[in-house]
């Protein structure tokens, strides 16, 4: 045991300088401490299952699962790039769905289509997502899909073709329609050729002119019907009605809320005339597959040109 009259070693003794330095060294741990406990507790409480209790967070706005609209997907804020070798083995692989998820889900492929993805084309008409308006003709302009074939199990006014998987998810559409109580859904148009679109685009010019024809109608390579996409549906319960009468159907408005949960939105709706160059058709339904026409729905869209940070288009270059 030390003896208590002996002074401590050299190294020991503290002046009173020293010993007002360790006080004040000692309280500032201790502050330091006391905000990194502040700022743990703000962190945990923000985590689900975290053991302290703290006030709730306000809940998020969300659209109600009644009215049948998609949440929007929670997504980073900086979606992968087309540098990022999933996206880039995705677009070498050609399929629009793993292209989609390559690049973070629709949320995110849309917001790297909107600030200027360059391995994203909106122009190729073989992809989902290509935008046909007049301002963007097809290219090549006699384009043709290869895989049309005619969807089963449904009324058809024409005897007129999809692209397969356009044709599978109207199929399944008008399934779903009939099973919900919204009646019959029929097809009245799917698939037009270029020289099919240009009769049908002369026989409106020679009915109502050139410029009522042009709000109505598509020129000959600017028709979302030529890329196999494009379904105009009618109601079809007792005979099947005028397109220019389906709006005003129980049908219409079964498709206007439900048409997105199988890949389809309604291209041209009411008020967007300004933006599409288009007069509204309820009818006309344009397939964009499952993952972007959720975004497109979840996210308040209207057009196809807002969806994609597009400019209007409501008149023809020339």
């Amino acid at each position: 045991m030390a003896d208590p009259d002996t002074p401590p070693p050299r190294h020991a003794r503290l002046t009173l300088t020293q010993r007002g330095l360790r006080v004040l060294g000692v309280l500032a741990a201790g502050v330091l401490v006391l905000a990194g406990a502040v700022v743990v507790t703000t962190v945990t409480s923000g985590r689900a299952g975290g053991d302290r209790a703290t006030e709730p967070e306000p809940p998020r706005a969300a659209i109600p699962l009644a009215t049948g609209l998609p949440v929007p997907s929670q997504t980073a804020l900086v979606p992968a790039s087309c540098g990022d070798p999933e996206v880039a083995e995705a677009v070498a692989s050609g399929e629009d769905v793993e292209i989609i998820a390559a690049f973070g889900g629709a949320d995110a492929f849309r917001t790297a289509v909107v600030t200027g993805a360059p391995c994203v084309s909106l122009s190729d008409p073989a992809r989902l997502w290509v935008v046909v308006d007049k301002q963007r003709a097809l290219d090549p302009i006699e384009f043709a899909p290869a895989d049309l074939v005619a969807p089963v199990d449904m009324q058809r006014v024409e005897d007129v073709p999809l692209r397969s998987d356009a044709a599978a998810a109207l199929t399944e559409l008008v399934a779903a329609a009939a099973a919900e109580g919204a009646g019959t859904v029929g097809l009245n148009s799917g698939y037009r050729s270029y020289a099919s679109q240009q009769a049908t685009h002369r026989g409106y010019v020679r009915r109502l002119g050139q410029e009522a024809a042009d709000r109505q109608s598509a020129r000959p390579g600017y028709s979302e019907h030529q890329t196999g996409l494009a379904a105009d549906v009618t109601a079809c319960d007792d005979g099947c009605v005028a397109l220019e009468a389906f709006g005003g159907t129980a049908q219409a408005q079964w498709v206007a809320a439900n048409a997105w949960r199988f890949g389809y939105i309604v291209r041209y709706e009411e008020g967007r005339t300004a933006i599409t160059g288009y007069e509204a058709e309820p009818w006309h339904l344009r397939y964009v597959g499952v993952e972007l026409a959720a975004a497109y729905r979840g996210g308040d869209f209207h057009t196809l040109e807002e969806f994609f940070g597009l400019p209007a288009a409501p008149d023809y270059a020339g």
